[in-house]
């Protein structure tokens, strides 16, 4: 058996000791830094979405809502895992777009944020995505009956909705979560250039230039699932938007978006600023 000398021990525990600081080095230098604080109006308006979409029945004790961040668009915000009626701004946490925290502080991440991050990767021009289990979406995404837009508030959905199917993505069952990127690239593949995406026996993604739009189509494709189920039980052809009306209709939204927004702000936060 070799014998261990004070000088051998002190060595020795010096070298773990180098390798545990190359460790952290290591560790600090892939850390993703900040981009520096947000906007606080930015902040203000992803909590109040949150709010608005628990209130308004999109959002329950599931389901997140994050913004690209204005000083850096591979930054995004989201707030810590928690039901979205109860963010404040003090739970917000910036992530990279590899849905890494910048700055956890021992906060605890929502396990599906890689829907976020990939979908930022992948489409430039989103500025905000909403995650939601929507109850009459579900229905949408398990049968074959298509989402289509019933009325001129969903015009958005005249593109068409694709359905994600993650036993597909996967080549396997899973528990149905988004929970690493290659699942989250696939959800963002299959979402392409539209606005809204079902995902089979789970709920939606909703994708905007803005948190208001994004938190607009939220509750329109709710709306517009819920009527769309009531048209069809009703029998007989069902006159959907045809492309040019949904064209012009979707048009129009920009222009009027504060209205609805004011109104479910003052709904959900009692016109108190978050």
């Amino acid at each position: 058996m070799p014998c261990v000398t004070r000088r051998n021990f002190v060595t020795g525990g010096a070298a773990v000791f180098a390798a545990f600081g190359s460790a952290r080095r290591v560790l600090a230098q892939t850390a993703p830094t900040t981009a520096g604080p947000a906007a606080p109006a930015l902040i203000e308006d992803l909590v109040a979405a949150n709010r608005i979409l628990a209130d308004q029945g999109v959002l329950d004790g599931y389901g997140h809502v994050s913004v690209r961040h204005d000083r850096d668009p591979n930054r995004y915000l989201l707030s810590r895992s928690l039901g979205p009626a109860l963010v404040t701004a003090a739970d917000i946490m910036e992530w990279d777009l590899d849905s890494v925290p910048v700055d956890p502080r021992g906060r605890t991440g929502f396990i599906e944020r890689f829907i976020h991050g990939e979908i930022y990767k992948a489409r430039p021009d989103v500025l905000a995505v909403v995650h939601n289990h929507s109850p009459s979406v579900i229905p949408f995404g398990v049968t074959t009956a298509p989402l289509l837009p019933l009325y001129h508030m969903s015009a958005f959905l005249g593109g068409g909705v694709p359905v994600f199917d993650i036993k597909k993505a996967a080549g396997e069952s899973t528990d149905m979560l988004v929970r690493n990127s290659a699942l989250g690239r696939a959800l963002a593949q299959t979402l392409g250039a539209r606005p809204v995406a079902l995902m089979r026996g789970h709920g939606a993604v909703v994708v905007a230039p803005s948190v208001r739009i994004a938190v607009f189509r939220s509750v329109y494709t709710e709306m517009n699932a819920r009527l769309q189920a009531q048209a069809m039980a009703l029998g007989g052809p069902v006159t959907y938007l045809d492309p040019e009306e949904a064209r012009k209709a979707s048009s129009n939204v920009g222009g009027t978006i504060d209205r609805p927004w004011e109104l479910w702000r003052q709904r959900a936060l009692g016109g108190a600023r978050p």
